[in-house]
């Protein structure tokens, strides 16, 4: 376990380091919004709020885990940038994306983007005391109640237009479903609030948290330690889909919401289902020591390919379970999935880790090294998380 610390250390070290040495938009400010997989920076790529979210809330987190300074800049870099071009002055939130100067190139509210912004302006206050990034982490939180907040059914609408009017598309992006509610801006919206709260003991907040618990435990996970994805406005399931990334990532984030609101109740619960989760995840483990992407329970069609995130979360949420259980199966995954990703995931020559891998093996060329997806937030977390728990034990 030493020497698996060791590594993980050294590899967050990478991870951060890649990003502050390649990714900074010395031109335009912030940071770039593409890089391909070859390295190629695309200097007219839009800039995705997501992504400028997560660097945030990566160097917030690396700088308070670390007290390493060249962090704390880079966090201020993506604060500033943030704030001053993604922040709605008008109508409140932040935008879905800016252009390569930095102007609103996408105006839509979604869901999803304000919970990261929510968790990365948390993450930097917890960081820095800095008190606007707190304020403004506040004001997010009471624009999600006011506006996506479904006083009829419980649970969070998806998606809005700038000025704050229910958009009649709501998806995250294009491979998903068109539904009103879905568990993976549910599962962010959780993850942001039990984040504020750790700094903002506020008692509407924790009822709030209380309820997204509540949600979680009633409709999203199945008897059979699943997520299910898509419902309509009344929790009718719309999707037979399941997701294994999404799967283990829950299992430990639920569990964690649970415990930062610190009601026994759910946290015995989400202690339970968090085993449950890992267990049902480990039936997924390729002999490789991958999981595989998704599964559709009703067409029986696998999607074999192997993403960077999903081998990043499976590593906290099986040890997660062997913490839980002391379980060495759980333990077992750990690594295996740990040296699937050092044999197939983390780019040894120019950096950060790639995208992912189809079933034969093949890289997933066309897909980006950084973008608007690919940020340092998963494996960087990842790291962290662990060495913390491995320290703790």
């Amino acid at each position: 376990m030493l020497e698996f610390k060791k590594q993980l250390s050294q590899e967050l070290e990478n991870i951060l380091t890649f990003w502050g040495n390649n990714t900074i938009d010395t031109k335009n400010g912030g940071f770039i919004g593409k890089m391909n997989h070859q390295g190629q920076i695309d200097p007219n790529a839009i800039k995705g709020g997501v992504l400028n979210a997560r660097i945030l809330w990566t160097f917030s987190e690396a700088y308070h885990f670390t007290h390493e300074p060249r962090y704390l800049t880079l966090a201020q870099r993506a604060f500033d940038y943030l704030k001053n071009h993604f922040w709605d002055t008008q109508h409140g939130g932040v935008y879905w994306a800016v252009d390569a100067l930095g102007n609103p190139s996408s105006t839509r509210k979604q869901i999803y983007g304000q919970a990261f912004a929510m968790y990365a302006f948390a993450s930097f206050y917890k960081a820095t005391q800095h008190q606007e990034s707190l304020n403004l982490a506040i004001a997010l939180f009471e624009i999600i109640e006011k506006y996506s907040f479904d006083t009829v059914n419980g649970g969070y609408w998806e998606a809005f237009s700038q000025d704050w009017q229910l958009l009649t598309d709501l998806r995250l992006s294009e491979k998903d479903r068109n539904d009103p509610k879905t568990m993976n801006t549910h599962l962010h919206i959780i993850e942001a609030y039990a984040s504020l709260y750790l700094v903002w003991k506020d008692t509407r907040l924790a009822s709030k948290l209380e309820h997204l618990l509540e949600i979680f435990n009633k409709h999203f996970i199945n008897p059979k330690g699943h997520l299910n994805l898509f419902f309509d406005a009344e929790w009718q399931i719309q999707s037979s889909a399941i997701s294994f990334g999404h799967d283990i990532e829950a299992a430990w984030l639920l569990q964690e919401s649970a415990e930062i609101l610190g009601k026994q109740k759910w946290i015995d619960i989400f202690q339970e289902k968090a085993i449950l989760m890992a267990n049902t995840s480990l039936r997924a483990i390729q002999s490789d020591g991958s999981l595989i992407h998704e599964y559709d329970l009703v067409s029986h069609h696998a999607d074999m390919h192997r993403e960077w995130w999903v081998s990043a979360e499976a590593m906290v949420g099986f040890y997660n379970a062997f913490q839980l259980t002391k379980h060495a199966q759980f333990l077992d995954a750990v690594k295996n999935t740990w040296t699937f990703i050092q044999k197939n995931l983390i780019d040894t020559q120019q950096g950060e880790w790639i995208w992912g891998r189809y079933e034969d093996g093949s890289l997933m060329e066309t897909e980006d090294k950084v973008g608007f997806w690919k940020c340092p937030y998963h494996n960087a977390r990842a790291c962290m998380e662990l060495i913390k728990r491995i320290t703790a034990d």
